[in-house]
């Protein structure tokens, strides 16, 4: 490391201690727990750095283990009593199944070499730089596992599951396991956590000749009748269903700077009459249709730790950080996951006429 680059590094190191109470060595000395104000600023960062992030839910809780929070209404309210007979009965509309979360340690290290902290040292926004790496790559990491993760090892392998998958039980394995009445295209064993395709053919000739038929039937049987005709529902469809030329960037202002990558892209045509969306690592044959705000990553405060090292053995500082964290779809009454699909004809069908979408729905 340069000597620039140290002066540059030795401020970024007093930077931290200032955001997070704490004398600049005490980084390099053990895990410093973070303070829940500062934790929060820093969670809103990973957030914003992701635009698939800030349209669901990032939640934070006191308890590693406890009740999900839900989507606010999950069950009507309407109704009459003779009262001649018996006394009125309440309805609480948030009551929500038995399913609650538990919160576990992640682990989001990362390293940066010192060539590198030379080149970004020649830019005055050296610290943003530092920032920006880690805090986007948590927030890409999150997306994977929770469109990915089927299980949490005691000690996961990147090597071998490149997608994440045994870092944390993801949103979609979620459904799996706690709702198979709301899977097509594939059955999973809760005993050996094994999952077996049961592919779903859509082509001229099959039992589904396109794919707004798929979508069409998935609402009418496995989403609750009570969300069937939401208008903030949408799908989430793998890169391998629609073609990139039904995927153009939404070229939009965003009113926050620290929104870093375009990573929600909309369809100018719809499924099934929803908007189709396509968001990084989603598998490539499914679908998921629900409402974004439907999907939630809880965090527990006061779990979150943070250790800065420069090692020069390795020529690199090396950033340790942990979390514990879940991934939460609030009411399975609003998820149809699909998954499997197979289009017989080399190509995919073409779905309904456009209909101009301007954002994405958050059901806020």
């Amino acid at each position: 490391m340069r000597k620039e680059t140290k002066v540059k590094f030795n401020g970024y190191m007093t930077r931290l201690g200032e955001i997070y109470g704490v004398q600049p060595h005490e980084f390099t000395d053990s895990k410093v727990e973070i303070e829940p104000s500062a934790a929060q600023k820093l969670e809103s960062k990973i957030q914003l750095s992701a635009v698939f992030l800030t349209k669901i839910n990032i939640v934070p809780v006191k308890d590693q283990v406890g009740e999900k929070i839900g989507l606010g209404i999950g069950s009507t309210v309407a109704g009459t009593t003779d009262t001649t007979k018996q006394d009125r009965e309440p309805t609480d509309p948030t009551q929500l199944a038995k399913q609650g979360y538990h919160c576990r340690q992640t682990n989001f290290d990362t390293a940066i070499r010192y060539e590198k902290l030379d080149m970004w040292a020649m830019f005055e926004d050296f610290q943003r730089r530092i920032r920006d790496a880690i805090i986007q790559r948590q927030a890409l990491d999150r997306i994977m596992i929770g469109f990915n993760g089927t299980h949490r090892a005691a000690t996961s392998n990147r090597k071998v599951n490149k997608l994440l998958q045994d870092v944390n039980v993801g949103w979609l394995h979620k459904i799996r396991l706690e709702a198979p009445e709301h899977v097509l295209g594939s059955s999973t064993d809760k005993d050996t956590n094994q999952i077996t395709p049961e592919p779903i053919k859509v082509g001229k000739g099959e039992e589904y000749e396109n794919l707004d038929a798929l979508v069409m039937q998935a609402v009418d049987h496995a989403i609750s009748e009570v969300y069937a005709d939401d208008t903030d529902l949408v799908v989430i469809c793998g890169r391998s269903l629609l073609a990139d030329k039904y995927f153009p960037i939404v070229n939009r202002d965003q009113a926050n700077t620290e929104a870093l990558a375009a990573d929600v892209i909309i369809s100018q045509k719809r499924l099934g009459g929803l908007p189709a969306v396509r968001v990084p690592y989603f598998p490539k044959n499914g679908m998921l249709i629900t409402r974004l705000d439907n999907l939630s990553i809880y965090w527990q405060i006061e779990s979150r730790r943070r250790q800065v090292v420069d090692n020069a053995k390795r020529d690199r500082i090396e950033n340790y950080e942990s979390v514990n964290e879940d991934y939460i779809v609030e009411d399975y009454d609003c998820v149809a996951l699909i998954e499997n699909i197979e289009l017989t004809s080399g190509k995919p069908a073409e779905p309904t006429e456009p209909d101009e979408v301007k954002d994405v729905p958050t059901g806020e």
